[in-house]
């Protein structure tokens, strides 16, 4: 990486958690994406969910169709599937061989589409044991959704509940904890014991850098600020911002973003989701820029990802300047329009 106070030059990043739903509106959002990023993991939860590395093609297939239509040759998605009670280890296997590169894990209810996910981890141990075997990563969405515990205390009671005797049962599966959100899970994976093998990382979105749970509530109810796992204290943002700066290696980039049409956020039970797609590169430097880190941010968004999936880092480079860049009000979202990160705010870096 090359930096001067008013430019970033750095290797092209990648977007380890991403959102680009189906149908109209994938094309949008992929615009958005491959114009930053040169590869994406894909998340399975569309209706119904991806559960099988025949319905993975099927989806990849539409992906590459709304690609070519755009003329982008330049942008590659990752597929993941959707782990269920039922996933069996042969599909593990299968998928392994078609290239997919992990399972996302949803406890039922946790999110968007998560309805499918899994109830009981114990009815997917046999699934566990192969991805175990075959180098299979097990993406997680860490919340517990049990209704007694408070929405705020989830991801901290998840790695107590859930990732610690699922860390001791399967020692050599690979584990994303994804878009972490408090300090025990910054810490954790910090802290966690692997054995001398790289078996944990999490990714980091840009907004639980930039914000804390106040900007969901800042003059009034702000829908597009809300999203799940929720934005929590400014305690936990420090200790986020923290992790992603310090050029540890199990921290790096994943967006998180989630697109939700205007009508959808801004309704009686509003869509959880932020839509950073837009423009995240920008808002990770003024992140990273907020702490004097920008000498890390190559790092965080660009080597430590594909090095965790065994991947190959990229070779092209993009260039950030110290520019102004005014955030539309709304973006077109297939026959509707969205509301981005920041709408209607200016942020200080624009990708050139």
């Amino acid at each position: 990486m090359s930096n001067s106070p008013t430019q970033i030059q750095l290797i092209q990043p990648d977007d380890w958690h991403l959102h680009i739903r189906d149908g109209e509106v994938m094309k949008d959002v992929l615009a958005d994406t491959a114009r930053q990023f040169a590869r994406a993991i894909i998340m399975p939860n569309l209706k119904p969910p991806v559960t099988t590395v025949d319905l993975a093609k099927a989806y990849q297939e539409r992906i590459q169709a709304n690609l070519n239509t755009l003329g982008i040759t330049s942008f590659t998605p990752l597929m993941t599937l959707y782990l269920t009670d039922n996933t069996s280890a042969d599909e593990v296997r299968k998928a392994k061989a078609a290239g997919i590169v992990g399972f996302k894990l949803y406890p039922a209810g946790a999110t968007t589409n998560s309805d499918a996910g899994v109830s009981d981890l114990k009815h997917c141990y046999a699934a566990l044991e192969a991805m175990q075997a075959v180098g299979m990563p097990l993406l997680v969405h860490g919340e517990v959704t049990h209704a007694d515990i408070d929405i705020f205390d989830r991801e901290a009671v998840f790695i107590d509940a859930v990732l610690e005797p699922l860390r001791k049962k399967f020692p050599e599966l690979k584990i994303v904890f994804e878009h972490i959100t408090t300090k025990q899970a910054a810490h954790y994976v910090r802290d966690a014991v692997t054995g001398g093998k790289n078996t944990i990382a999490a990714t980091i979105t840009p907004q639980h850098l930039l914000m804390n749970r106040n900007a969901i509530f800042a003059g009034g109810i702000r829908p597009h600020n809300y999203c799940l796992p929720v934005l929590k204290r400014e305690e936990h943002r420090v200790a986020l911002l923290e992790a992603a700066t310090s050029g540890n290696s199990r921290f790096f980039l994943g967006t998180d973003s989630a697109p939700h049409a205007k009508g959808a956020k801004e309704a009686v039970c509003g869509c959880a989701g932020c839509y950073s797609a837009f423009n995240a590169l920008g808002l990770y430097a003024e992140a990273f820029e907020s702490v004097d880190k920008l000498d890390k941010l190559e790092g965080f968004a660009s080597f430590f990802g594909p090095d965790f999936y065994s991947l190959p880092r990229n070779t092209k480079t993009i260039t950030l300047v110290k520019q102004p860049q005014n955030i539309p009000a709304e973006l077109p979202l297939g026959d509707a329009t969205i509301v981005p990160l920041r709408a209607g705010e200016t942020i200080a870096w624009s990708l050139v």
